[in-house]
Protein backbone atom coordinates (compact mmCIF):
# COMPACT_ATOMS: atom_id res chain seq x y z
CA UNK A 1 0.00 0.00 0.00
CA UNK A 2 2.98 2.46 1.16
CA UNK A 3 4.30 1.65 -2.47
CA UNK A 4 0.96 2.49 -4.28
CA UNK A 5 0.80 6.01 -2.25
CA UNK A 6 4.59 6.65 -3.63
CA UNK A 7 3.93 6.31 -6.75
CA UNK A 8 0.87 8.43 -6.71
CA UNK A 9 2.61 11.02 -5.48
CA UNK A 10 5.14 10.93 -8.20
CA UNK A 11 2.67 10.69 -10.66
CA UNK A 12 1.25 14.16 -9.37
CA UNK A 13 4.63 15.12 -9.76
CA UNK A 14 5.16 14.45 -13.22
CA UNK A 15 2.02 15.17 -14.39
CA UNK A 16 2.25 18.75 -12.95
CA UNK A 17 5.25 19.21 -15.20
CA UNK A 18 4.03 17.64 -18.27
CA UNK A 19 0.87 20.36 -17.97
CA UNK A 20 3.13 23.51 -17.85
CA UNK A 21 4.66 22.18 -20.34
CA UNK A 22 1.64 21.82 -22.74
CA UNK A 23 0.79 25.38 -21.38
CA UNK A 24 4.18 26.89 -22.90
CA UNK A 25 3.20 24.95 -26.32
CA UNK A 26 -0.06 26.40 -26.85
CA UNK A 27 0.93 29.83 -25.56
CA UNK A 28 3.87 29.76 -28.17
CA UNK A 29 1.77 28.02 -30.98
CA UNK A 30 -1.38 30.32 -30.41
CA UNK A 31 0.07 33.55 -29.79
CA UNK A 32 -0.68 36.57 -32.48
CA UNK A 33 2.82 37.49 -34.54
CA UNK A 34 2.81 41.01 -33.29
CA UNK A 35 2.86 39.65 -29.56
CA UNK A 36 6.06 37.79 -30.47
CA UNK A 37 9.14 38.84 -28.38
CA UNK A 38 7.16 40.87 -26.54
CA UNK A 39 3.91 40.87 -23.63
CA UNK A 40 6.20 38.82 -21.16
CA UNK A 41 3.75 39.61 -18.19
CA UNK A 42 0.81 38.74 -19.46
CA UNK A 43 2.48 35.56 -21.20
CA UNK A 44 3.20 34.29 -17.64
CA UNK A 45 -0.47 34.59 -16.42
CA UNK A 46 -1.51 32.82 -19.54
CA UNK A 47 0.65 30.26 -19.14
CA UNK A 48 -0.01 29.75 -14.71
CA UNK A 49 -3.47 30.10 -15.47
CA UNK A 50 -4.02 27.29 -17.97
CA UNK A 51 -1.59 24.92 -15.67
CA UNK A 52 -3.66 25.64 -12.45
CA UNK A 53 -7.34 25.34 -14.74
CA UNK A 54 -6.01 21.67 -15.90
CA UNK A 55 -4.50 20.95 -12.75
CA UNK A 56 -7.98 21.76 -11.21
CA UNK A 57 -9.57 19.61 -13.53
CA UNK A 58 -6.66 16.64 -12.86
CA UNK A 59 -7.28 16.97 -9.09
CA UNK A 60 -10.84 15.64 -9.12
CA UNK A 61 -9.36 12.16 -10.36
CA UNK A 62 -6.39 12.13 -8.28
CA UNK A 63 -8.46 12.63 -5.20
CA UNK A 64 -10.71 9.34 -6.31
CA UNK A 65 -7.05 7.65 -6.23
CA UNK A 66 -5.75 9.29 -3.47
CA UNK A 67 -9.08 7.51 -1.88
CA UNK A 68 -8.79 4.48 -3.40
CA UNK A 69 -5.01 4.13 -2.32
CA UNK A 70 -5.95 3.34 1.20
CA UNK A 71 -9.35 1.73 0.87
CA UNK A 72 -7.93 -0.99 2.84
CA UNK A 73 -7.57 1.77 5.59
CA UNK A 74 -10.38 2.27 8.83
CA UNK A 75 -9.32 5.80 7.49
CA UNK A 76 -7.58 8.28 5.26
CA UNK A 77 -5.00 8.98 7.09
CA UNK A 78 -4.19 5.50 8.10
CA UNK A 79 -1.89 5.48 5.08
CA UNK A 80 1.46 6.97 4.67
CA UNK A 81 2.44 9.35 2.23
CA UNK A 82 -1.27 9.58 0.99
CA UNK A 83 -1.68 13.48 -1.00
CA UNK A 84 -3.02 16.57 1.69
CA UNK A 85 -6.21 16.86 -0.99
CA UNK A 86 -8.11 19.65 1.50
CA UNK A 87 -4.95 21.11 1.53
CA UNK A 88 -4.27 21.19 -2.00
CA UNK A 89 -7.89 22.10 -2.94
CA UNK A 90 -7.57 24.86 -1.06
CA UNK A 91 -4.70 26.07 -2.24
CA UNK A 92 -5.24 25.69 -5.90
CA UNK A 93 -8.80 27.92 -5.56
CA UNK A 94 -7.09 30.63 -3.47
CA UNK A 95 -4.85 30.48 -6.74
CA UNK A 96 -7.36 30.95 -8.68
CA UNK A 97 -9.73 33.31 -7.18
CA UNK A 98 -6.36 35.75 -6.90
CA UNK A 99 -5.50 35.23 -11.06
CA UNK A 100 -9.43 36.06 -11.77
CA UNK A 101 -10.32 38.49 -9.68
CA UNK A 102 -6.92 40.45 -9.19
CA UNK A 103 -3.84 39.17 -11.43
CA UNK A 104 -5.79 38.82 -14.73
CA UNK A 105 -7.82 42.10 -15.03
CA UNK A 106 -4.44 43.69 -13.89
CA UNK A 107 -2.64 41.79 -17.23
CA UNK A 108 -5.89 42.77 -19.44
CA UNK A 109 -5.64 47.01 -18.13
CA UNK A 110 -1.79 46.97 -18.84
CA UNK A 111 -2.07 45.12 -22.17
CA UNK A 112 -5.11 46.91 -23.38
CA UNK A 113 -3.73 50.29 -22.53
CA UNK A 114 -3.21 53.85 -24.18
CA UNK A 115 -0.17 52.06 -26.24
CA UNK A 116 1.08 56.46 -26.23
CA UNK A 117 1.24 56.11 -22.35
CA UNK A 118 4.55 55.35 -20.76
CA UNK A 119 4.89 51.55 -19.09
CA UNK A 120 5.10 53.57 -15.53
CA UNK A 121 1.86 55.20 -16.55
CA UNK A 122 -0.14 52.11 -18.08
CA UNK A 123 0.96 50.36 -14.33
CA UNK A 124 -0.41 53.11 -12.71
CA UNK A 125 -3.66 53.17 -14.77
CA UNK A 126 -3.86 49.36 -14.37
CA UNK A 127 -3.22 49.09 -10.84
CA UNK A 128 -5.60 51.92 -9.71
CA UNK A 129 -8.37 49.72 -11.39
CA UNK A 130 -7.26 46.59 -9.93
CA UNK A 131 -6.93 48.05 -6.50
CA UNK A 132 -10.28 49.39 -6.35
CA UNK A 133 -11.54 45.99 -7.47
CA UNK A 134 -9.75 44.36 -4.55
CA UNK A 135 -10.81 46.93 -1.98
CA UNK A 136 -14.71 46.22 -3.30
CA UNK A 137 -14.20 42.51 -3.76
CA UNK A 138 -12.56 42.37 -0.04
CA UNK A 139 -15.16 44.89 1.80
CA UNK A 140 -18.46 42.26 0.16
CA UNK A 141 -16.68 39.07 0.86
CA UNK A 142 -15.50 40.69 4.77
CA UNK A 143 -19.57 41.82 5.39
CA UNK A 144 -20.85 38.63 3.87
CA UNK A 145 -18.85 36.39 5.68
CA UNK A 146 -19.39 38.10 8.99
CA UNK A 147 -23.31 38.37 8.19
CA UNK A 148 -23.66 34.88 6.26
CA UNK A 149 -20.46 32.78 6.66
CA UNK A 150 -22.33 30.00 8.47
CA UNK A 151 -22.50 26.55 7.30
CA UNK A 152 -26.24 25.03 8.75
CA UNK A 153 -26.45 21.65 8.58
CA UNK A 154 -29.88 19.41 9.86
CA UNK A 155 -29.12 16.77 11.95
CA UNK A 156 -31.25 14.65 14.15
CA UNK A 157 -31.03 14.02 18.31
CA UNK A 158 -31.40 11.12 19.64
CA UNK A 159 -31.04 9.89 22.92
CA UNK A 160 -31.37 6.25 24.56
CA UNK A 161 -31.11 4.62 27.84
CA UNK A 162 -28.36 2.47 29.33
CA UNK A 163 -29.59 -1.51 30.40
CA UNK A 164 -27.12 -4.15 31.07
CA UNK A 165 -25.01 -5.61 28.55
CA UNK A 166 -27.12 -9.18 27.78
CA UNK A 167 -24.86 -12.59 28.49
CA UNK A 168 -23.80 -14.26 25.84
CA UNK A 169 -26.45 -16.83 25.38
CA UNK A 170 -29.07 -14.48 25.06
CA UNK A 171 -27.41 -12.95 21.79
CA UNK A 172 -29.70 -15.27 19.61
CA UNK A 173 -32.24 -13.76 20.61
CA UNK A 174 -31.78 -10.66 18.53
CA UNK A 175 -33.44 -10.76 15.14
CA UNK A 176 -34.82 -8.65 12.35
CA UNK A 177 -37.66 -7.66 14.28
CA UNK A 178 -36.26 -7.25 17.53
CA UNK A 179 -32.44 -5.69 16.68
CA UNK A 180 -32.55 -3.49 20.43
CA UNK A 181 -32.04 -4.30 23.86
CA UNK A 182 -35.26 -2.86 24.87
CA UNK A 183 -37.79 -5.87 25.40
CA UNK A 184 -40.82 -4.08 25.39
CA UNK A 185 -40.44 -1.39 21.90
CA UNK A 186 -38.26 -3.69 19.80
CA UNK A 187 -37.15 -0.72 18.01
CA UNK A 188 -34.33 1.40 18.32
CA UNK A 189 -34.16 4.97 19.77
CA UNK A 190 -33.18 6.38 16.08
CA UNK A 191 -36.60 4.69 14.98
CA UNK A 192 -38.98 6.10 17.69
CA UNK A 193 -37.36 9.41 17.96
CA UNK A 194 -39.74 12.42 17.55
CA UNK A 195 -40.00 15.28 15.02
CA UNK A 196 -39.02 17.68 17.20
CA UNK A 197 -35.84 16.11 17.56
CA UNK A 198 -34.38 17.15 13.98
CA UNK A 199 -32.45 20.44 14.37
CA UNK A 200 -29.87 22.81 12.72
CA UNK A 201 -26.39 22.50 13.88
CA UNK A 202 -24.52 25.79 12.74
CA UNK A 203 -21.28 26.50 12.76
CA UNK A 204 -18.50 28.78 10.75
CA UNK A 205 -17.32 28.11 7.61
CA UNK A 206 -13.41 29.04 7.24
CA UNK A 207 -12.73 31.87 5.21
CA UNK A 208 -10.77 30.24 2.22
CA UNK A 209 -13.95 28.05 1.87
CA UNK A 210 -16.44 31.07 1.80
CA UNK A 211 -14.12 32.65 -1.37
CA UNK A 212 -14.39 29.36 -2.77
CA UNK A 213 -17.74 28.84 -2.34
CA UNK A 214 -18.61 32.29 -3.61
CA UNK A 215 -16.45 31.97 -6.82
CA UNK A 216 -18.17 28.77 -7.07
CA UNK A 217 -21.39 31.05 -7.36
CA UNK A 218 -20.25 33.29 -9.96
CA UNK A 219 -18.41 30.46 -12.13
CA UNK A 220 -21.74 28.14 -11.86
CA UNK A 221 -24.02 31.33 -13.42
CA UNK A 222 -21.47 31.37 -16.32
CA UNK A 223 -21.27 27.37 -16.56
CA UNK A 224 -25.07 27.36 -16.59
CA UNK A 225 -25.06 29.19 -19.72
CA UNK A 226 -22.36 28.57 -21.35
CA UNK A 227 -21.85 25.10 -20.30
CA UNK A 228 -25.51 24.67 -21.12
CA UNK A 229 -24.95 25.81 -24.73
CA UNK A 230 -21.86 24.39 -25.32
CA UNK A 231 -22.86 20.65 -24.67
CA UNK A 232 -25.58 21.08 -27.78
CA UNK A 233 -23.63 23.10 -30.19
CA UNK A 234 -19.81 21.51 -29.53
CA UNK A 235 -20.65 18.12 -31.03
CA UNK A 236 -23.23 19.90 -33.65
CA UNK A 237 -21.19 22.60 -35.21
CA UNK A 238 -18.41 19.39 -35.44
CA UNK A 239 -21.20 17.09 -37.48
CA UNK A 240 -22.53 20.19 -39.77
CA UNK A 241 -19.07 21.58 -40.11
CA UNK A 242 -18.28 18.44 -42.21
CA UNK A 243 -21.85 18.50 -43.91
CA UNK A 244 -21.28 21.68 -45.04
CA UNK A 245 -18.07 20.83 -46.14
CA UNK A 246 -16.52 22.53 -49.72
CA UNK A 247 -17.19 18.82 -51.73
CA UNK A 248 -14.80 20.12 -54.49
CA UNK A 249 -12.41 22.76 -55.33
CA UNK A 250 -14.23 25.62 -56.81
CA UNK A 251 -12.95 27.49 -60.32
CA UNK A 252 -11.19 30.30 -60.37
CA UNK A 253 -13.58 32.49 -61.96
CA UNK A 254 -15.69 31.71 -58.70
CA UNK A 255 -13.04 32.34 -56.58
CA UNK A 256 -12.55 35.48 -58.53
CA UNK A 257 -16.20 36.34 -57.68
CA UNK A 258 -16.36 35.31 -54.42
CA UNK A 259 -12.76 37.56 -53.47
CA UNK A 260 -14.27 40.61 -54.78
CA UNK A 261 -17.47 40.12 -52.82
CA UNK A 262 -15.22 39.71 -49.54
CA UNK A 263 -13.16 42.75 -50.80
CA UNK A 264 -16.49 45.07 -50.92
CA UNK A 265 -17.00 44.20 -47.34
CA UNK A 266 -13.72 44.72 -46.02
CA UNK A 267 -13.86 48.22 -47.72
CA UNK A 268 -17.16 48.66 -45.83
CA UNK A 269 -15.94 47.96 -42.19
CA UNK A 270 -12.68 49.56 -43.01
CA UNK A 271 -14.57 52.81 -43.18
CA UNK A 272 -16.75 51.73 -40.11
CA UNK A 273 -13.99 51.15 -38.02
CA UNK A 274 -12.35 54.40 -39.07
CA UNK A 275 -15.31 56.38 -37.93
CA UNK A 276 -15.52 54.57 -34.92
CA UNK A 277 -11.75 55.58 -34.43
CA UNK A 278 -12.71 59.44 -35.21
CA UNK A 279 -15.30 58.91 -32.38
CA UNK A 280 -12.70 57.67 -30.01
CA UNK A 281 -10.54 60.49 -30.99
CA UNK A 282 -13.03 63.24 -30.01
CA UNK A 283 -13.74 61.77 -26.62
CA UNK A 284 -17.54 60.29 -27.74
CA UNK A 285 -17.04 56.59 -25.82
CA UNK A 286 -20.78 56.17 -25.21
CA UNK A 287 -22.68 53.03 -24.55
CA UNK A 288 -23.91 53.41 -28.51
CA UNK A 289 -20.48 53.70 -29.47
CA UNK A 290 -19.13 50.54 -27.55
CA UNK A 291 -22.16 48.43 -28.75
CA UNK A 292 -20.74 49.56 -32.36
CA UNK A 293 -17.72 48.46 -31.40
CA UNK A 294 -18.78 44.91 -31.06
CA UNK A 295 -20.82 44.72 -33.85
CA UNK A 296 -17.49 45.49 -35.81
CA UNK A 297 -15.28 43.18 -34.17
CA UNK A 298 -18.13 40.08 -34.87
CA UNK A 299 -18.32 41.41 -38.33
CA UNK A 300 -14.61 41.05 -38.80
CA UNK A 301 -14.42 37.99 -37.36
CA UNK A 302 -17.31 36.52 -39.54
CA UNK A 303 -15.02 37.91 -42.39
CA UNK A 304 -12.25 36.37 -42.03
CA UNK A 305 -14.12 33.34 -40.92
CA UNK A 306 -15.31 33.45 -44.73
CA UNK A 307 -11.82 34.67 -45.96
CA UNK A 308 -10.97 31.14 -44.59
CA UNK A 309 -13.56 29.20 -46.21
CA UNK A 310 -13.17 30.64 -49.28
CA UNK A 311 -9.42 29.79 -49.06
CA UNK A 312 -10.05 26.11 -48.65
CA UNK A 313 -12.32 25.85 -51.66
CA UNK A 314 -9.43 26.80 -53.79
CA UNK A 315 -5.94 26.13 -52.26
CA UNK A 316 -2.73 27.89 -54.27
CA UNK A 317 0.43 26.81 -53.96
CA UNK A 318 3.10 24.86 -55.04
CA UNK A 319 1.32 22.70 -52.62
CA UNK A 320 -2.18 23.13 -53.30
CA UNK A 321 -3.03 19.16 -54.04
CA UNK A 322 -1.36 18.38 -50.27
CA UNK A 323 -3.38 21.05 -48.35
CA UNK A 324 -6.87 19.73 -49.92
CA UNK A 325 -5.74 16.54 -48.98
CA UNK A 326 -5.16 17.76 -44.91
CA UNK A 327 -8.47 20.12 -45.33
CA UNK A 328 -10.49 16.67 -46.25
CA UNK A 329 -8.73 14.88 -43.21
CA UNK A 330 -9.73 17.90 -40.99
CA UNK A 331 -12.92 17.66 -42.02
CA UNK A 332 -13.47 13.96 -41.38
CA UNK A 333 -11.62 14.38 -37.53
CA UNK A 334 -14.40 16.85 -37.11
CA UNK A 335 -17.35 14.55 -38.17
CA UNK A 336 -15.28 11.33 -35.60
CA UNK A 337 -15.21 13.98 -32.92
CA UNK A 338 -18.34 15.40 -33.56
CA UNK A 339 -20.42 11.77 -33.38
CA UNK A 340 -17.92 11.11 -29.79
CA UNK A 341 -18.37 14.39 -28.57
CA UNK A 342 -22.69 14.09 -29.28
CA UNK A 343 -22.46 10.60 -27.60
CA UNK A 344 -20.74 12.29 -24.72
CA UNK A 345 -23.11 15.21 -24.49
CA UNK A 346 -25.94 12.83 -24.43
CA UNK A 347 -24.40 10.96 -21.72
CA UNK A 348 -24.45 14.12 -20.39
CA UNK A 349 -27.53 15.08 -19.94
CA UNK A 350 -29.19 11.47 -19.39
CA UNK A 351 -26.77 11.05 -16.18
CA UNK A 352 -27.86 14.72 -15.13
CA UNK A 353 -31.65 13.64 -15.43
CA UNK A 354 -31.71 10.23 -14.32
CA UNK A 355 -29.08 10.62 -11.54
CA UNK A 356 -29.67 14.48 -10.20
CA UNK A 357 -32.77 15.94 -10.78
CA UNK A 358 -35.09 12.40 -10.22
CA UNK A 359 -35.50 11.76 -6.92
CA UNK A 360 -34.65 8.91 -6.33
CA UNK A 361 -32.22 8.37 -8.44
CA UNK A 362 -33.24 5.68 -11.73
CA UNK A 363 -29.49 4.92 -12.18
CA UNK A 364 -26.04 5.95 -10.80
CA UNK A 365 -25.32 5.44 -14.87
CA UNK A 366 -22.23 6.82 -14.85
CA UNK A 367 -20.98 6.23 -11.74
CA UNK A 368 -21.40 2.56 -12.16
CA UNK A 369 -19.40 2.47 -15.67
CA UNK A 370 -16.41 4.31 -13.77
CA UNK A 371 -16.38 1.77 -11.27
CA UNK A 372 -16.58 -1.06 -13.60
CA UNK A 373 -13.58 0.50 -15.82
CA UNK A 374 -11.75 0.81 -12.58
CA UNK A 375 -12.27 -2.91 -11.61
CA UNK A 376 -10.94 -3.68 -15.78
CA UNK A 377 -7.58 -1.63 -14.89
CA UNK A 378 -7.22 0.63 -11.85
CA UNK A 379 -6.54 4.01 -13.73
CA UNK A 380 -9.14 3.45 -16.42
CA UNK A 381 -12.45 4.43 -14.80
CA UNK A 382 -10.30 7.80 -13.50
CA UNK A 383 -9.01 8.55 -17.01
CA UNK A 384 -12.51 8.65 -18.03
CA UNK A 385 -13.68 10.41 -15.31
CA UNK A 386 -11.25 12.83 -16.55
CA UNK A 387 -12.18 13.30 -19.51
CA UNK A 388 -16.19 14.02 -18.76
CA UNK A 389 -14.77 16.68 -16.76
CA UNK A 390 -12.83 18.14 -19.06
CA UNK A 391 -15.21 18.04 -21.69
CA UNK A 392 -17.81 20.24 -19.76
CA UNK A 393 -14.67 23.10 -20.10
CA UNK A 394 -14.53 22.53 -23.80
CA UNK A 395 -18.14 22.51 -23.95
CA UNK A 396 -18.49 25.95 -21.49
CA UNK A 397 -15.75 27.89 -24.35
CA UNK A 398 -17.75 26.81 -27.13
CA UNK A 399 -21.06 28.42 -25.57
CA UNK A 400 -19.42 31.12 -24.89
CA UNK A 401 -18.06 31.75 -28.72
CA UNK A 402 -21.55 30.82 -29.95
CA UNK A 403 -23.26 33.22 -28.06
CA UNK A 404 -20.59 35.79 -28.06
CA UNK A 405 -21.21 35.42 -32.25
CA UNK A 406 -25.05 35.74 -31.66
CA UNK A 407 -25.40 38.27 -28.81
CA UNK A 408 -23.61 41.73 -29.50
CA UNK A 409 -23.73 42.64 -25.47
CA UNK A 410 -20.76 40.07 -24.70
CA UNK A 411 -17.31 40.77 -26.20
CA UNK A 412 -15.95 38.09 -28.94
CA UNK A 413 -12.34 36.80 -28.42
CA UNK A 414 -11.62 33.94 -30.61
CA UNK A 415 -8.92 31.64 -30.04
CA UNK A 416 -7.25 31.43 -32.93
CA UNK A 417 -3.77 28.84 -33.65
CA UNK A 418 -1.30 31.35 -34.79
CA UNK A 419 -3.43 34.28 -34.35
CA UNK A 420 -4.70 34.88 -30.74
CA UNK A 421 -3.71 38.14 -28.95
CA UNK A 422 -3.04 38.38 -25.61
CA UNK A 423 -6.16 39.95 -24.37
CA UNK A 424 -7.91 37.44 -25.57
CA UNK A 425 -5.58 34.37 -24.18
CA UNK A 426 -5.82 36.69 -21.05
CA UNK A 427 -9.78 36.38 -21.09
CA UNK A 428 -10.75 33.01 -22.33
CA UNK A 429 -8.03 32.06 -19.08
CA UNK A 430 -9.98 33.76 -16.77
CA UNK A 431 -13.08 31.92 -18.07
CA UNK A 432 -11.54 28.56 -17.89
CA UNK A 433 -10.32 29.23 -14.54
CA UNK A 434 -13.40 30.74 -13.25
CA UNK A 435 -15.80 27.89 -14.52
CA UNK A 436 -13.29 25.19 -13.36
CA UNK A 437 -13.96 25.77 -10.12
CA UNK A 438 -17.99 25.03 -11.32
CA UNK A 439 -16.75 22.22 -12.99
CA UNK A 440 -15.38 20.67 -10.59
CA UNK A 441 -18.07 21.03 -7.96
CA UNK A 442 -20.68 19.61 -11.19
CA UNK A 443 -18.95 17.04 -11.47
CA UNK A 444 -18.48 15.97 -7.65
CA UNK A 445 -22.26 16.43 -7.05
CA UNK A 446 -22.91 14.85 -10.84
CA UNK A 447 -20.31 11.82 -9.62
CA UNK A 448 -21.05 11.61 -5.98
CA UNK A 449 -21.22 8.24 -5.75
CA UNK A 450 -17.78 7.53 -7.55
CA UNK A 451 -16.43 10.22 -5.69
CA UNK A 452 -17.69 9.54 -2.61
CA UNK A 453 -15.14 9.99 0.71
CA UNK A 454 -13.14 12.30 -1.16
CA UNK A 455 -11.52 15.88 0.02
CA UNK A 456 -13.91 17.29 -2.81
CA UNK A 457 -17.21 15.87 -1.53
CA UNK A 458 -16.05 17.58 1.77
CA UNK A 459 -15.94 20.68 0.30
CA UNK A 460 -17.95 20.80 -2.35
CA UNK A 461 -20.91 18.10 -1.26
CA UNK A 462 -21.14 19.17 2.45
CA UNK A 463 -20.37 22.58 3.11
CA UNK A 464 -20.95 24.08 0.04
CA UNK A 465 -24.10 22.77 -0.21
CA UNK A 466 -24.99 23.82 3.37
CA UNK A 467 -23.87 27.31 2.80
CA UNK A 468 -26.18 29.61 4.34
CA UNK A 469 -27.62 31.91 1.69
CA UNK A 470 -26.56 29.85 -1.05
CA UNK A 471 -28.00 25.98 0.26
CA UNK A 472 -30.77 26.55 -1.86
CA UNK A 473 -29.87 26.76 -5.13
CA UNK A 474 -28.04 23.31 -4.72
CA UNK A 475 -30.61 22.09 -2.94
CA UNK A 476 -33.41 22.82 -5.43
CA UNK A 477 -30.70 22.14 -8.17
CA UNK A 478 -31.41 25.80 -9.81
CA UNK A 479 -28.40 24.95 -11.99
CA UNK A 480 -29.04 21.50 -12.79
CA UNK A 481 -32.15 22.37 -14.34
CA UNK A 482 -30.82 25.42 -16.36
CA UNK A 483 -28.01 23.48 -17.89
CA UNK A 484 -30.48 21.04 -19.27
CA UNK A 485 -32.98 23.46 -20.44
CA UNK A 486 -30.31 25.29 -22.19
CA UNK A 487 -29.14 22.26 -23.83
CA UNK A 488 -32.51 21.44 -25.20
CA UNK A 489 -33.55 24.87 -25.91
CA UNK A 490 -29.95 24.94 -27.58
CA UNK A 491 -30.84 21.28 -29.65
CA UNK A 492 -34.04 22.94 -30.76
CA UNK A 493 -32.26 26.26 -32.36
CA UNK A 494 -29.59 24.03 -34.26
CA UNK A 495 -32.77 22.13 -35.52
CA UNK A 496 -34.61 25.46 -36.65
CA UNK A 497 -32.26 28.20 -37.24
CA UNK A 498 -28.94 26.12 -38.23
CA UNK A 499 -30.39 23.44 -40.22
CA UNK A 500 -27.06 21.52 -42.31
CA UNK A 501 -29.26 21.21 -45.02
CA UNK A 502 -29.49 24.89 -45.46
CA UNK A 503 -27.44 26.38 -48.31
CA UNK A 504 -24.10 27.16 -47.03
CA UNK A 505 -21.59 29.46 -49.31
CA UNK A 506 -18.43 31.32 -48.54
CA UNK A 507 -20.19 34.78 -48.30
CA UNK A 508 -23.23 33.29 -46.31
CA UNK A 509 -21.54 34.86 -42.93
CA UNK A 510 -22.62 31.75 -41.43
CA UNK A 511 -20.96 30.52 -38.12
CA UNK A 512 -20.89 27.22 -36.36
Amino acid sequence: MGDFNVALVIVAAVVSVLVLLVSVYLLVNYQHPDDANQAWFPKLVVVLGITVAVLSILMLPADVANRQACKRAVYSGACALTLPMKTLWLVVYIIDAVLVFLVIPFAMFYYEGDQDKSVGKRLKSALIWVVASAVVCGLVLGILYALIGKVDFTVRHLSSSVQAFPNPNQFGAFTSGQPCIAPLTRQCSANTAPPNSQTTWTMRATFPEYVVALATIVGSVLFTIFGGVGIACLPLSLIFSFVRRPKAVITRSQYIKEATELGKKAKELKKAAEALHQEERSGNKGRKWRKNVKAVEKELLLLENDMNALEEMYPQGEKAEATWAFTVLAYIGKLIFGIVGLIVSIAWVAHIIIYLLVDPPLSSFLNEIFIKLDSVWGLLGTAAFAFFCFYLLIAVIAGEMMLGLKLVFITIHPMKWGGTLMNSFLFNVGLILLCSISVIQFCATAFAYYAQATAAQEIFGHTLQSLRGIKYLYKYNVFQYGFVALAILTLFYYALFVSPFLNYSANSHQIL
